[in-house]
């Protein structure tokens, strides 16, 4: 049987001359962009950052204008002048894991920070390292996966690629189950407005199994614990035939930060992969989530908790592409507002006429804590297949005073009434997360968000 796949619709997939795009630069970007340009290395991976940084120098930051960006404004990001920090001014030391104590790697800036890293805990053949630090037989298998992933022409995506310097490279062999979770920590320290450009390259080959923590958290000078960086993060993952990934995402920056990661996922015929995505910092965060079938009967589960408040923005954005038949995804976003902090959700669902039997489902929950809370949600299914199971929603609610009215006739008082419902309405997110400490920190972290309130 022949399958005609259509093109791809993740954004900014396609080969553009850079004749046909703007002819006015975005002198902000410019800038930017020159303070993030690494040195210049000899090989492919020059190219790749050259390649990059001239489609960045022609292009413009996104505004309210551009569709995909509709509800986020990124003025208050052009009003900071950021610059790449090389001294720390601050001690350093991660929230370590008791299941990841012997499977770390840590980046400080978005610089390898090796004292800081453990990677003894891991089975024959699998690799986790620096870039630069990589055996020699994988640096050219490397090349087949760096910067490859779809959407690479998103303007911040290649504003990354074209600084890569130091990146998390995690490769699990054919047939490997790595036990053991493997934890990514990208701490952003120091007391300046500095920029920083973390990367991960996962690649899970036919059969392999492996979880992974991805975090991203700060440790600023006590003077400046709410001084403002930005984290412009970049995640390619490679789920190759009948591979398993488990990934969770923390972003957990401060709330003076500005931060904007994206995931782009690549799934084999027979994979599966699972995304666990938790926002809690950041003054104005985005997470671009991209995923890109490229095989029949694959299993996508997307899990998503945001919890914001005081005068936060969040936005999340999801692409599913699933091109093949007999694709089932599920995804769940949840998101707790307090104040007159903002959300944004955009998930969209693509089930072309090749991809027959499709079983896709996609739900964004929110809960709005106070009468100045605001959420913009968009679930979006297209669809022209015609042999499929499809189904989207959203719902936006409040605490129901009859809940709270009922604990309260349980002798439980009114804040701890309140507490317990929003935690239940966290749990079901929470829960998904294989790693168990983890999932407790993130209770007592969700705890601790509602005592300030």
């Amino acid at each position: 049987m022949t399958i005609s796949v259509s093109p791809s619709p993740i954004p900014n997939s396609s080969e553009v001359s850079l004749a046909t795009t703007l002819l006015n630069r975005d002198a902000y970007l410019t800038e930017l962009l020159d303070r993030v340009i690494a040195p210049k290395v000899e090989g492919w991976l020059q190219q790749v950052r050259d390649r990059a940084a001239s489609w960045v120098r022609h292009s413009a930051l996104p505004t309210p204008r551009d569709e995909e960006w509709r509800f986020t404004d990124l003025s208050p990001l052009r009003q900071v002048k950021f610059t790449v920090q090389t001294t720390l001014g601050v001690s350093v030391q991660p929230d370590a894991l008791p299941e990841t104590a012997n499977s770390r790697l840590v980046f400080v800036n978005g610089v390898y920070a090796p004292e800081l890293s453990a990677i003894a805990a891991l089975p024959e053949g699998v690799v986790i390292s620096n870039l630069a630090d990589l055996p020699v037989a994988y640096s050219q298998r490397v090349q087949q996966y760096l910067a490859q992933s779809e959407g690479a022409l998103e303007v911040f995506t290649a504003l990354n690629t074209a600084g890569i310097k130091n990146v998390a490279v995690i490769w699990v062999p054919k047939n490997v189950v790595v036990e053991t979770p493997i934890h990514l920590v990208f701490i952003a320290a120091g007391d300046v407005a500095g920029i920083s450009l973390p990367r991960c390259l996962v690649v899970a080959e036919s059969g392999a199994q492996v979880t992974l923590v991805e975090e991203y958290t700060a440790r600023r000078g006590a003077e400046n614990a709410e001084s403002s960086y930005f984290t412009n993060a970049v995640t390619e993952i490679f789920v190759e035939e009948n591979a398993q990934v488990n990934h969770t995402r923390l972003e957990l920056d401060s709330t003076e930060a500005f931060h904007i990661g994206k995931t782009a996922v690549t799934q084999a015929r027979y994979s599966r992969y699972t995304c666990n995505a938790i926002s809690l910092g950041a003054k104005l965060s985005r997470h671009n989530l991209e995923i890109l079938q490229t095989g029949e009967q694959t299993e996508t589960t997307l899990n998503g908790l945001t919890i914001i408040g005081g005068n936060q923005l969040a936005d999340t954005h999801s692409a599913i592409a699933l091109n093949y038949p007999y694709g089932t995804s599920r995804q769940l976003h949840k998101t707790i507002v307090g104040d007159r902090a903002h959300a944004v959700f955009n998930g969209k669902v693509f089930v072309p006429k090749p991809a027959q039997l499709t079983d896709a489902s996609q739900l964004n929950r929110n809960l709005l804590l106070s009468s100045k809370a605001r959420i913009d949600t968009k679930p979006q299914l297209e669809i022209t297949a015609d042999n499929v199971k499809c189904a989207h929603g959203a719902t936006v609610s409040q605490l129901e005073d009859d809940e709270i009215f009922y604990l309260q006739s349980r002798c439980i008082d009114e804040q701890d009434a309140r507490n317990l419902l929003i935690n239940a309405f966290a749990a079901e997110i929470i829960n998904q997360i294989p790693v168990t400490s983890l999932r407790e920190r993130l209770t007592q972290t969700v705890n601790s968000l509602q005592s300030k309130a």
